[in-house]
């Protein structure tokens, strides 16, 4: 629940309660993806893709889904930063992937999905 009212604030603009709510979700599960996207996405949405990018090359996973979640919003923000080659590269690893890093990959590049 805390996890849709911060993406909630970071697509309404509200980028300072949305770092507030993913720095909370960060402390209460280190190592998952989705606190570091929440908070790159608020800031691509600030126009700050080149803070998301570092954001998500810094921020650690061990588990290798959640690894290939926080790279596929990188790939996005490298996009959004217009550093489209190396988003292009990081995607191009990604696409191969089944789930949902795979499907963003796949999308961002205009790759047609799995099963249609």
């Amino acid at each position: 629940m805390l996890t849709e009212v911060g993406f909630l604030a970071a697509a309404s603009g509200d980028v300072a309660r949305a770092e507030r709510i993913f720095h909370a979700l960060a402390r209460l599960r280190p190592g998952r993806a989705y606190p570091q996207v929440g908070l790159a996405v608020a800031w691509m949405n600030a126009g700050r893709a080149a803070d998301a990018v570092v954001l998500l090359e810094k921020a650690q996973a061990t588990d290798p889904e959640e690894r290939a979640t926080l790279d596929a919003w990188r790939g996005f923000a490298l996009q959004l930063a217009g550093r489209i080659s190396e988003s292009r590269r990081v995607l191009d690893t990604l696409a191969a992937l089944e789930g949902d890093a795979g499907r963003l990959a796949r999308g961002l590049l205009g790759l047609a999905q799995e099963g249609k």
